[in-house]
């Protein structure tokens, strides 16, 4: 419905998720509300606002809304829209699938310990995530050689190996060690990754002591990788707080126009690592943006402990509920103003702040390489824009298989749903000007022009392609960059411009350029690959097109192809035995030839 006070005034006052439109129709921003009437009203009143929230209310064309039961209800449905519309102005997190975790499932007769990226409900027990130096892979080795825990996959081999031999393995498949043994081996591993470490150290020790003393250095050092590793996992033991806390902390950071969000990770009283992220959230209150943070992040494949803290205080009742109820457990959200929890609050606020500052250090240096470099190229060159770039790229090998790329660049940045290629059509043998030249003929007949065009050579080059332009009827601005020397050479003017070799503007040139070459040779070197397989297959009797397309599908090259017996040619769907044999016998006698 369209933005107006009638509507506004006839919303409910009900919990319920709102959706705004842009002009297009576009889903640009997606919220939940205790009371729909109040909280969508605020954004369309004269009070003042954050830039990013005016920003997102200027772009507002309609809105709609949906009523809910509940606020639990509420906001489980704008997770599952924003997943679906992906707005902009709304805080987007991918799966971390770059987290690992230690899978245990205890109701296993002999469990063994599993590395993973995804939790899932299944009853295992999940310990991690592993982050900020915590290597995964060694924790899993201080478990080898602290418990002699298996570490094989799910199906127990028939006999003993290697990890039994070097002493890393109990061996439950060689029946060397009873259920109840074992599953007090499976306890104390729990233990450990819960953080009781008795004895660990002692024993990395000597171990590593030993492998030294036996001059088997190798091993020596894995020790001391685990060792290394047990030391950082002990230090991150956080004061006063408990061994078996599990904990994430919750805090932002803005300036107005961008923020930045922390999560600090506790996992047994262990700090496990920290989250940061970019945000973008058209919230207007540190409490909105912080509770939809952690619905979109929880949403994101992340473990939702038993404990969640934020810095300030707002109703979480609706966002317990909802993690309650996503988990399958109590969770408990709290607001700590003193002790050892507030002081995760505090590192994560300080995280928050660093990496938005950062953050936005870096966005400049993208902006000068991008936006900034094109304006300064446009003022080089004296021209009213320079937005949209396209550059174009001629490649072949002694005049086959020709031909030519376009790649576009926009504010500074490839935008590769315009990128073009060509197969030149009329142009013989070895000439590079007159591919120029018809390439740049055919694109002033197709689509919106570009601001600036660049071709890749010297003057020869954009002499050509000067004429074919001119010959289209088509006036645009274009310069030429030699890559011997870096010299950008403008029509009608003999001596070219020089610019440093740390210019953003010539860097930008650069970067068009060489993208255009790379597209060109890749295209080349594709269909060059294409029409020797072509050639190749042809020349065998009873293969023609629908029977090489069926080859080239299944082996994916000539050179896999000519390695395949008779027998796996015939089992091929549409390849009869007779024709396998051809195929075979062909490859056998000319093998040396392709």
């Amino acid at each position: 419905m369209p933005v107006t006070r009638q509507n506004l005034e006839d919303l409910p006052s009900t919990p319920g998720v709102y959706i705004m439109r842009d002009v297009t129709g576009k889903v640009i921003y997606v919220g939940k509300a205790v009371v729909l009437k109040n909280r969508v009203r605020q954004y369309f009143n004269n009070s003042p606002k954050l830039p990013k929230v005016q920003a997102m209310v200027d772009n507002v064309d309609r809105f709609e809304y949906i009523i809910t039961l509940t606020e639990k209800d509420a906001l489980s449905l704008e997770a599952n829209l924003v997943k679906k519309y992906n707005p902009h102005y709304n805080i987007l997190l991918k799966d971390d699938k770059a987290s690992p975790y230690i899978r245990i499932d205890t109701r296993e007769e002999f469990p063994t310990v599993e590395v993973t990226r995804k939790l899932k409900k299944d009853g295992a027990k999940y310990y991690g995530p592993y982050l900020n130096g915590l290597r995964v892979w060694d924790i899993v080795g201080i478990i080898r050689t602290a418990f002699g825990m298996r570490t094989c996959k799910k199906r127990m081999p028939k006999k003993q190996c290697l990890y039994y031999h070097i002493g890393l393995c109990k061996a439950p498949c060689g029946g060397l060690i009873s259920k109840e043994e074992y599953k007090q081996v499976v306890d104390r591993v729990i233990e450990f990754l819960c953080g009781k470490d008795d004895g660990i150290k002692e024993l990395l020790e000597s171990k590593m002591m030993s492998a030294a003393d036996a001059d088997d250095f190798e091993q020596a050092i894995v020790y001391r990788e685990q060792l290394k590793m047990f030391k950082l996992l002990r230090e991150r033991s956080v004061a006063n707080l408990g061994k078996v806390v599990d904990v994430d902390s919750f805090a932002i950071a803005s300036n107005g126009m961008h923020g930045a969000a922390s999560v600090n990770i506790v996992r047994g009283g262990k700090m496990m690592g920290v989250y940061n992220f970019a945000l973008g959230d058209a919230a207007d209150t540190e409490a909105e943006a912080l509770s939809s943070f952690a619905v979109a992040f929880y949403s994101a494949n992340h473990e939702i402990p038993d404990e969640v803290c934020f810095p300030v205080k707002f109703d979480a009742s609706g966002l317990s509920e909802y993690l309650s109820t996503v988990s399958g457990k109590k969770v408990h959200i709290n607001f700590p103003e003193k002790g050892a929890k507030r002081q995760l609050i505090k590192m994560a606020k300080d995280n928050a702040a660093d990496f938005l500052e950062k953050s936005a250090e870096k966005q400049l240096r993208r902006e000068y390489m991008t936006s900034g470099a094109a304006e300064r190229l446009k003022n080089i060159l004296g021209l009213q824009s320079v937005r949209r770039m396209e550059c174009f790229d001629i490649s072949h090998v002694s005049g086959v298989d020709k031909v030519a790329s376009q790649v576009t660049f926009i504010g500074g940045e490839p935008s590769k749903k315009d990128y073009r290629r060509y197969k030149i059509r009329t142009v013989e043998g070895n000439n590079d000007f007159a591919c120029m030249a018809e390439v740049i003929s055919r694109r002033m007949d197709n689509g919106d022009l570009p601001d600036l065009i660049v071709i890749d050579g010297g003057k020869g080059q954009l002499g050509y392609a000067m004429e074919a332009m001119c010959a289209a009827g088509v006036d645009i601005p274009m310069i030429s960059l030699a890559e011997r020397n870096e010299e950008i050479y403008l029509p009608g003017k003999s001596d070219p411009i020089i610019l440093t070799k740390n210019d953003y503007a010539l860097r930008l040139l650069q970067r068009i350029r060489d993208e255009a070459h790379r597209f060109a040779i890749t295209y080349h070197r594709n269909l060059h690959a294409k029409r020797v397989s072509s050639s190749v297959l042809d020349e065998i009797d009873g293969v023609g097109p629908h029977k090489r397309n069926i080859l080239l599908k299944t082996f994916s090259s000539v050179d896999r192809l000519s390695h395949a017996t008779v027998d796996e040619l015939s089992s091929i769907n549409g390849i009869d035995r007779n024709t396998a044999q051809k195929i075979f016998n062909y490859f056998r006698e000319n093998g040396d030839e392709i």
